[in-house]
């Protein structure tokens, strides 16, 4: 692999843009200028003769997005997703590395026996960068340490239903014998944090979303959370809410973390951008669990990221085939496919709201890197980290098109909607893997797996 260099007149360091350029060797950052004109170019060719330097001018070169919740679904439901599918949508997004959920793979990674086979699905077939969650059901807590150093990430548990039948929920006396496994461990545990309620749907319109945001209450969110906050401070094991869609249960967050606890909470693409005012009857294309809420909360989540009370945005990935989308809220699948599209989104509507561009690369590349173990490689630009990075246009728009869409069902309730930043290339370990809206090259990803 040769020694490469690349640079913009806007390059994302930290918390700062600056001109530089970046050279790579061996696929690690090696050295940064920092600079423009001809001096530094001159600086980086005298050193380094011979270096082969892209220049991108004026568009965005930042750390490759690192995308913690996304569902490949392989082995077993690979007509939902497989990991050359999904990889290869991620490449197009300026995604270098994902995270890929424990469930909704058959058999879901809850022992070092089905995790390996998942490493062996994924082998040859990833265009980017992949690690794996391992998950808390009932009854495996022996298989924690184990599966740790198998390599998995961490974990996750549910405290609701899945909506899939080899994945059970786990009820608080099994996810405190969790964390008594891990608290000799740097680990950490995930939770799809709500509370099963029962509410009656009878004599409601089940086409309608109203009937369905009905079915999930805040109130389930804020009562889990409420849950885990207790659990993360009494054990000090690091906790993780998922896709935290209400308001209500920020405060709880917030109080956890002054407290000390090592609580860290996510929210979505989907609960960023749409509202449940929005969203037509039928339209089951934008049903998920947790729910998208109103404006209000929409806008309160934003502001949770502004003050860090959320860490990180990610995307849920959680596709599945047309059939399962009926036009009933109750019936149909819960789950939004955005991978590709992510970054545009979530700089969509920063952009609107007056946020920049380096704060948005903290919650789309550097958190979700740190969350999964990965921060010393990925997730931002220093040298010896990983040479991954995205080049895009933060003025150019893109529209959503079906033709376009790279993941496997081809299901999105983005389709026709425009968004600001259009992706120009993906770099991994300083090679080229997007390049002219094409994804180029051979499945070149790596397995992550982290070292316990």
């Amino acid at each position: 692999m040769r020694m490469k260099a690349f640079g913009s007149e806007r390059v994302i360091l930290g918390s700062e843009i600056v001109p530089a350029i970046i050279v790579s060797d061996n696929g690690i950052v090696k050295e940064i200028f920092q600079g423009s004109g001809a001096d530094v170019r001159a600086g980086v060719e005298g050193k380094y003769p011979g270096v082969e330097i892209q220049d991108f001018g004026k568009k965005i070169l930042m750390s490759g997005v690192v995308d913690s919740h996304v569902h490949c679904n392989e082995p077993g439901r690979t007509h939902w997703e497989d990991f050359s599918t999904a990889t290869q949508a991620a490449a197009a997004g300026g995604i270098t590395t994902i995270i890929d959920m424990p469930l909704n793979s058959i058999p879901p990674t809850t022992t070092v026996r089905n995790f390996e086979e998942k490493l062996t699905c994924a082998k040859g077939n990833i265009f980017v960068d992949v690690g794996f969650w391992g998950g808390v059901v009932p009854g495996n807590s022996k298989e924690l340490k184990p599966m740790l150093k198998a390599g998995v990430a961490g974990f996750k548990c549910f405290l609701i239903p899945s909506g899939t039948s080899e994945f059970r929920h786990v009820s608080l006396d099994d996810v405190e014998k969790a964390l008594e496994e891990l608290k000799s461990t740097e680990s950490v545990l995930l939770f799809h944090a709500e509370l099963e309620e029962t509410i009656s749907t009878k004599g409601l319109d089940p086409h309608q979303y109203a009937t369905f945001l009905r079915t999930r209450p805040a109130a389930m969110e804020s009562s889990a959370i409420m849950e885990v906050a207790d659990l993360c401070k009494k054990s000090g094991v690091r906790c993780h809410i998922v896709h935290l869609s209400a308001s209500e249960a920020l405060p709880i967050v917030s109080e956890a973390k002054k407290c000390g606890a090592p609580l860290t909470a996510e929210t979505c693409h989907h609960y960023l951008t749409f509202a449940a005012e929005e969203i037509p009857d039928s339209a089951t294309l934008f049903k998920c669990c947790p729910p998208i809420r109103n404006r209000d909360n929409r806008e309160k989540l934003w502001k949770a990221l502004q003050d860090g009370t959320l860490d990180m945005i990610n995307s849920d990935h959680s596709p599945c085939t047309a059939d399962l989308k009926i036009d009933d809220f109750l019936q149909a699948w819960g789950g939004i496919s955005s991978l590709q599209f992510g970054l545009p989104i979530a700089w969509t509507e920063a952009r609107r709201r007056g946020i920049q561009v380096e704060q948005l690369a903290k919650w789309i590349s550097r958190n979700p890197a740190k969350l999964s173990g990965f921060e010393k490689r990925k997730g931002d630009i220093a040298p010896g980290m990983d040479a991954d990075f995205v080049v895009w246009d933060p003025e150019e728009i893109i529209t959503v098109k079906t033709a376009d869409i790279l993941y496997k069902n081809k299901i999105s309730p983005y389709e026709g909607r425009e968004l600001f930043g259009k992706i120009h290339a993906t770099i991994l370990a300083g090679e080229f893997i997007f390049k002219d809206g094409k994804v180029v090259g051979k499945p070149v990803g790596k397995l992550l797996l982290r070292e316990n």
